[in-house]
């Protein structure tokens, strides 16, 4: 008996697509399909660097799997990288972009093909993308946010076509996310950054410590403390005999009996009827 059991598998699945394909064929047929061939040769070249393989290449998509979900980031990154500079190099009224989306998922394997929801939502994934740019799905980016030099835009949940609505991230190269056009402008500081393995936070100052630090007591505590820092201050500054404790200490003694009432307990001298 023949086993008709499905083969399935996790994969990180990657699809490329030409932004804007049919309008640039429009415009030079020849000319679109010489840039597309030559693009999809040097994405292939990088898949297989990244130890991924070419599943299908359909009109101008591009379907790719990896065994490694930060190799699959990792080529896409420099597929956008390499398709940017031939671009610079060779400026076009209207360049090709190719727009990316990577997901983690369980997907179908019929012989060298693979199918199911892992593929579809790398696709429309893909589509939520700006064109020269990456997109990914939760799946992935909690398993690469840690380990790769780039930024996440988080895009929250986007409805997608058949599909259900899931948290999506858009990468960010050095604090830059590409835009129509293909050239890259500053990050949206209105924009929520997850995560940049490669920013360089300032310490606290030691006035921005204090003033948290005091946010978090009660109020009359805060105050009392604010109070007595400044009476030690001018006795310390003016030279004088020492005499801060004795004010600092009736302040600090007047807020504890008064936190100290205000905590009893309410008397149960009432009795029921």
């Amino acid at each position: 008996m023949t086993d008709d059991k499905v083969k399935r598998r996790l994969t990180t699945v990657l699809c490329a697509d030409v932004y804007g394909y049919s309008r640039l064929m429009e415009a030079d047929e020849t000319g679109t399909l010489e840039t597309l061939r030559r693009y999809r040769t040097a994405i292939a070249r990088l898949v297989e660097r990244h130890d991924g393989r070419i599943v299908n290449t359909w009109g101008d998509a591009v379907i790719a799997e990896f065994a490694s979900v930060v190799e699959a980031v990792q080529c896409a990154v420099e597929i956008q990288q390499e398709i940017a500079s031939h671009a610079a190099d060779a400026p076009q009224a209207s360049p090709m972009q190719f727009r990316i989306g990577i997901n983690l998922g369980d997907v179908m394997v019929d012989g060298t093909d693979i199918y199911g929801d892992g593929v579809n939502i790398a696709s429309r994934l893909q589509e939520l993308a700006e064109p020269g740019g990456v997109v990914i799905s939760s799946s992935v980016y909690d398993q690469v946010h840690n380990k790769l030099s780039v930024g996440f835009d988080c895009l929250g949940q986007r409805p997608m076509k058949n599909i259900a609505p899931l948290t999506s991230y858009r990468l960010t190269l050095g604090g830059r996310t590409a835009v129509p056009g293909g050239f890259p402008i500053e990050a949206s500081a209105e924009r929520p950054r997850t995560s940049r393995m490669d920013d360089r936070r300032e310490p606290p100052s030691t006035p921005n410590i204090v003033s948290d630090w005091l946010a978090k007591l009660p109020r009359p505590l805060a105050a009392a403390l604010t109070v007595s820092a400044f009476l030690i201050l001018i006795n310390l500054f003016t030279g004088s005999k020492i005499w801060f404790h004795w004010p600092v200490a009736a302040i600090l003694f007047g807020v504890v009996l008064r936190m100290a009432l205000g905590h009893r307990p309410e008397s149960n001298s009432r009795t029921e009827r």
